[in-house]
């Protein structure tokens, strides 16, 4: 019988009562049984913070008033007690102080994107990572389902042939409405450049759709041209965003993204095109992907364990048969579950195989940029930059 493997030991920062992603995020991570929570500064306000610790059974003096007292608090514990890894589901401006710190204190750090506010502050972090040993990774939940990589293999061995067009997605339409003035937290700091960053609907969802493209079409974005917009009035960031792009690889696309899509849920969807054939996946359908192939009928490929048909990299990332969905929790349950790999092999930072790490969040903030460099001068294409910060 091979013996238990022990779990994790986790610790978060904020995702109080009240936070979806908080709930998702531990949802998630105890999917597969390789985590425990351990500790927690889930909020600011103390009465939240206590009530949030009580309802997930930690010991009072583990529910901490902040987290720089947690991670101080932490690292006096002994080895076998303290946190092993650092989950930080705040708003924006602090996931990398947080980081930063905790890097410096030996501890992992599974983190909330964007990295960091800006692309300077994510460089430091950066270098903070490199010199620490530790293990570091980003929640593009989006990369975490199978079919997303079932996607990205059928690219790479030339099932579609040479990559000519890549479309992506993601229309929201939950800001719609001026919910700021409402009284939604949510919907009040994402608006909030000093908490949010200098991107409003690009940061917040463009990046997901932006990563999605050059996973799947397995080659990066070049150059931008694009065209940002806010329809609510009073709205200080962007809740609309449309623009063009190169790829390294010669493919040309297009990206959309939008917050003020009125009745949209969560469709983020994208279609790469080759000269051989066509794939198409919807992050509302998940199970299925769709193949077009020159002079084929269209087939859908679907999800599920021990279908002969999927690569490696999709399978084992599946748990259930074919018609058992698995969805949002599942795909980030995958990340959690490649990092719990990495921290019991004992593998040396700052790269955890499987999960988006730095590189992806330099590339995000460097997207981020971009777009706002060019729709604000009068450049007809503008090339993303990961070296330094052209704001």
């Amino acid at each position: 019988m091979n013996p238990v493997a022990p779990k994790i030991r986790m610790g978060f920062v904020g995702g109080g009562e009240g936070a979806f992603i908080g709930q998702a995020h531990r949802q998630a991570a105890g999917l597969d049984g390789g985590f425990e929570l351990v500790c927690g500064a889930f909020s600011r306000d103390p009465h939240n913070n206590r009530q949030t610790g009580a309802a997930l059974g930690l010991a009072a003096s583990r529910c901490y008033h902040n987290w720089q007292q947690m991670l101080d608090d932490e690292a006096l514990l002994p080895l076998d007690q303290r946190m092993e890894l650092l989950v930080i589901v705040t708003p924006n401006h602090l996931h990398a102080p947080i980081a930063s710190q905790a890097l410096k204190a030996g501890f992992h750090v599974f983190s909330e994107k964007p990295a960091a506010l800006n692309l300077k502050e994510l460089l430091a972090l950066r270098d903070v990572l490199q010199d620490s040993r530790c293990l570091y990774g980003l929640a593009h939940t989006y990369l975490g389902y199978p079919m997303v990589w079932q996607a990205r293999e059928m690219v790479r061995s030339g099932v579609i042939g040479q990559v000519r067009k890549v479309f992506v997605e993601y229309p929201q339409g939950w800001l719609s409405q001026d919910l700021a003035a409402q009284g939604n937290k949510q919907a009040e700091w994402r608006d909030d450049p000093a908490r949010s960053g200098l991107g409003g609907c690009i940061g917040d969802i463009g990046t997901h759709a932006f990563s999605l493209a050059e996973f799947v079409a397995d080659q990066p974005i070049q150059q931008l041209c694009a065209a940002l917009g806010s329809h609510v009035p009073g709205r200080q960031l962007d809740d609309d965003a449309a623009m063009l792009f190169k790829m390294e690889g010669g493919a040309s696309g297009m990206l959309l993204a939008s917050q003020v899509c009125t009745g949209e849920e969560n469709p983020l969807k994208i279609r790469v095109y080759g000269d051989k054939g066509a794939l198409e996946w919807r992050q509302e359908e998940p199970a299925s992907l769709i193949h077009r192939a020159v002079d084929q009928p269209l087939r859908v490929l679907r999800s599920g364990v021990g279908q002969p048909w999927l690569c490696e990299a999709a399978t084992r990332r599946m748990r259930l048969p074919a018609g058992h969905p698995e969805g949002y929790l599942e795909a980030m349950a995958n990340l959690y579950g490649d990092f719990a790999q990495a921290i019991r092999a004992q593998v040396e930072g700052p790269d955890v195989p499987g999960v988006p790490g730095i590189e992806t969040g330099l590339r995000g903030m460097a997207f981020i940029e971009a777009a706002i460099i060019n729709h604000r001068g009068e450049a007809k294409w503008t090339t993303l930059e990961t070296g330094e910060s052209q704001l």
